[in-house]
């Protein structure tokens, strides 16, 4: 890879190397790094003054696609698109830039239930795959939620891949990652949220189902769906209206038609 070079760009976006307070993550201490990769979720982790940069590895047409400047001071390493993929999961689209920065910090549920009521919160049941959870995340920022929240265990880590899927979204939506989820519904409940679990059995449509207060939108894996005890914690059980030509949606599909319905209840 190329030496660092002494020419460093002026363009810079308002996110800068160093720690500032506040963040989201997870429900335990946050640590270690975090590579990330592409234009919008680079772009969107360079401009949160919550995320610690460490370096910047890019080409410059990598650089001169983003849409703010970084600072005189970045870390920038140029390098070539070659380069690049060998920093990177296997044809992963870099699009000549790849940030070295530290995981977001720890959110803790109480934070996010004291927020908006009208925005809902999302809580998904051991969703392991990185793309849907980071599609899930997109398609939250796109409709207004509040939080995603899963457990710490059977959800996949913050990543590269992860955060390439919710383009940009993984720096704005907060994740809260808890021990226990049950008990998290539990406190969900007690902060007055109508529990929704989204379930292709359920007797009621999901438009029949929706209260008009709060709502926490409960999803789970795919195939297996919620787990008995998850269900068990929903006040309902809910179910999208869609045709008998296909079983299913996938979850970041379900997910995001869900969260529409809730964003244009009447």
């Amino acid at each position: 890879m190329s030496r660092r070079q002494e020419d460093k760009p002026s363009r810079a976006l308002r996110g800068r190397a160093g720690r500032m307070k506040g963040g989201r993550g997870s429900g335990r201490a946050s640590t270690g790094a975090v590579r990330l990769w592409g234009r919008h979720a680079v772009e969107a982790a360079l401009m949160n003054p919550d995320r610690r940069h460490r370096k910047l590895w890019a080409t410059r047409e990598g650089v001169e696609s983003l849409s703010g400047d970084l600072p005189a001071d970045f870390p920038v390493e140029w390098a070539s698109p070659a380069d690049l993929a060998r920093l990177v999961a296997r044809d992963a689209p870099h699009q000549g830039l790849v940030l070295d920065c530290d995981a977001l910090e720890d959110m803790f549920l109480e934070q996010v239930l004291t927020g908006d009521p009208a925005r809902p919160l999302l809580v998904l049941d051991q969703v392991t795959d990185p793309h849907n959870v980071g599609a899930i995340m997109r398609s939250a920022a796109a409709f207004g939620a509040c939080a995603i929240v899963t457990q710490d265990r059977h959800a996949p880590p913050e990543s590269g891949t992860l955060a390439k899927s919710a383009s940009g979204a993984l720096e704005v939506v907060p994740w809260v990652r808890v021990v226990n989820l049950s008990r998290a519904l539990d406190e969900i409940a007690e902060a007055g949220y109508w529990r929704i679990g989204l379930d292709g059995e359920g007797k009621s449509t999901l438009a029949e189902a929706l209260p008009a207060g709060p709502v926490a939108l409960v999803l789970g894996a795919e195939g297996d769906g919620m787990r008995h005890n998850i269900v068990q914690h929903c006040d309902a059980l809910a179910r999208l209206p869609i045709s008998s030509a296909i079983e299913s949606l996938n979850v970041s599909n379900a997910a995001a038609i869900a969260l529409y319905a809730i964003a244009t209840r009447t």
